[in-house]
Parts: C-alpha cells; structure tokens; sequence
C-alpha cells in the first residue's frame, strides 16, 4: 500500500506515521505543486493525502492505482468529485474535526472586531491612549448573533455566542425559516438575518449554490452597524463587494480568517482597513484538531486500500461497485 502525500506545510508526520507503520504501508512526503510533478511522485500510488494540491480527472487517470483521495480537511472543492466518482475513487475528508477549534476562533474574532481590540492595540502601540477610534462600543447582550449554516461548526459557534447573552438566529437551506430548529434556534431567511443581525458568522461549505452568495446585494441589507465573520470559505464572500462595503462604511467591519486567494497579498484591499482584523486560515488549529485531523485523513485512506468502509467518504456509492474499489465493503445501511 503506497500512500503520497502530494504537498504539506505541517511540521511533523508521526501522527500519520501512527497509522501507517502498524500495517506497513509506505508513506511518502513530497511537495508536488504542479500537475506535472504531483503525477510524477505519485506514481504507483493507492492513495493520495491532499492539503491545497487540485485533483482533476488527467490527474487520475494518470495515476491507475489510484483507489482513494483523502483532503486534510472539511472542504473538497479542490478535488473533482464527478470525476473522481466516475472512475470508482473514493474522496474522503474529516468533516466533524476542530469543531471546538473553530468555533471559538469564529467568536474570539467577533469580539476583537465588535470591540475594536487590534485597533486599539496598535494604537496604543503607537502612543494613543484614547477610545475614540472604537466609539461606540456596545456590551454583547441583547445584540443579535447570525449564524449562517447550522452543521456542528456553526452551531457550536452559535451556543457560545448565545452563552455570551447574544440573541441567536440562523439561517440554513435545510431548515423552515420561522420554526425553531432541532438545534435549538430559530430558523429565519437569509434576508430577515442579514437585516437583524449586528454579527454575521459564515458556517457553510463551499458549493455552486454557495460561492459568493455574500455579494453586494447581501452586504446592502446588513445593518451598517454589523460585522462579518468568515472562517468558513473564502469563496463564499465576494471579496469585490466586501471592500465596497467596508469602504462605504454600509457595515461596520469583517473578521475574515479564509481568503479568496491564499495566502493572501500584502497589499490585498483588506489589509487597508482598520475596521477589519485578519488570521492566516488558522481557525482549525489547535493541538487537539491538528493531531486528529492527521491521524484520521490517514486512516481513511487505509481502511479504503484495505478494502473496508472509512469513516467518512464524499462519495460512497464507488465503495463496492464496479471500479477501482469494488472490493471495498459498503457502508452499512
């Protein structure tokens, strides 16, 4: 069993090694940043471990041992699923990891943006002792909280800010506006949120229906006293329209920790506003995230190259069916 790692910024492999070493499979580290050269160091793979590296279909037909994809991550917009489906490969990814990680990175940013605190550090920094530059400032009690997506992050996130006395509501495809939710809050429209909400935090995954589905539109009805969050996907904000916006002053400020391009320039409109506080795609870090991240992306594409259902898989429909993992155990139920 050969598993590759296509191209990985971590510091340290032992986590994957864990699972790997018991059962003897060879794991190989590269830094493969073309198509070209990830074909090249993959080649007898069963198995693909991807942290940015784009999978598309010449990639997989390039690669005929190929059984299984796994992505360092929630997200597997980089991987073509379709293609990927076709071919009988199966894409996993570690959808329910860094829950608690993100989470308290999704309120921690809507606080120090809500309460001006880089701002003021580095006026402070600068020989300012003044609150001018934030006022006015307002306690989190009583303001309404928007949580838009309500799968584990974004509920998770929605139960801390309700624990910080905001007033939560929601909006989610899969759920009635007007009902309260299984999750426990109430369900409205996007409008209804976007027009109520003075926190705005993103929670939903990167599709065709959601990619930029933040536009100018969007940012016109939030209040001009709102803030942004975004640790979801970069994509789903238009990135155009949000400088607009903070330009304009139509909302108050943004917390962006995802990026429509990353890393992000130096000189990124972003970066020209005081009003907007910025992480480098860190909120799923943490040393507990980080460990089970590695450890369970891995081990997905173990139990797939040995024929056994993983834990989690996009597409389980390739999993004991004509293709490259016929022998593969389905799902049960």
């Amino acid at each position: 069993m050969r598993i590759v790692i296509t191209e990985c910024d971590h510091d340290s492999f032992e986590a994957e090694h864990l699972i790997t070493d018991p059962v003897g499979a060879e794991l190989v580290l590269t830094q493969s940043f073309t198509a070209d050269d990830l074909v090249a160091n993959a080649a007898g793979a069963d198995g693909l471990l991807v942290q940015y590296a784009k999978i598309t279909a010449e990639i997989m037909d390039a690669l005929p041992r190929l059984r299984a994809i796994g992505r360092y991550g929630v997200g597997v917009d980089s991987v073509d699923i379709a293609a990927a489906t076709a071919r009988g490969i199966a894409v996993c990814n570690v959808p329910d990891y860094g829950t608690e990680s993100v989470s308290d990175h999704a309120i921690g940013m809507a606080l120090a943006a809500a309460r001006g605190i880089p701002r003021l550090d580095r006026g402070i920094r600068a020989g300012s002792f003044d609150l001018a530059a934030v006022r006015p400032l307002y306690q989190t009690r009583g303001r309404v909280f928007g949580v838009i997506g309500l799968g584990l992050i974004g509920t998770a996130t929605a139960h801390k800010a309700a624990g910080l006395g905001f007033e939560v509501i929601g909006f989610d495809t899969a759920a009635e506006p007007g009902a309260a939710t299984f999750h426990g809050f109430t369900s409205v429209s996007l409008d209804e949120l976007l027009e109520r909400s003075q926190v705005v935090s993103l929670h939903t995954p990167l599709t065709e229906v959601t990619r930029g589905m933040i536009g100018a539109d969007q940012l016109a009805r939030m209040r001009t006293d709102a803030i942004l969050v975004n640790t979801s996907r970069g994509g789903v904000v238009d990135g155009v329209a949000l400088v607009e916006a903070l330009r304009t002053g139509s909302i108050r400020g943004a917390a962006i920790d995802v990026h429509e391009t990353e890393p992000l320039s130096a000189g990124d409109p972003l970066t020209e506003f005081d009003s907007v506080v910025l992480t480098p795609h860190l909120a799923w870090y943490t040393e507990e995230s980080y460990d089970e991240l590695k450890r369970r992306t891995v081990a997905n594409i173990v139990d797939v190259c040995a024929g056994r259902a993983p834990r989690n898989i996009v597409n389980p429909e390739v999993l004991g069916t004509p293709g490259r993992n016929s022998g593969c155990a389905p799902l049960a139920g």
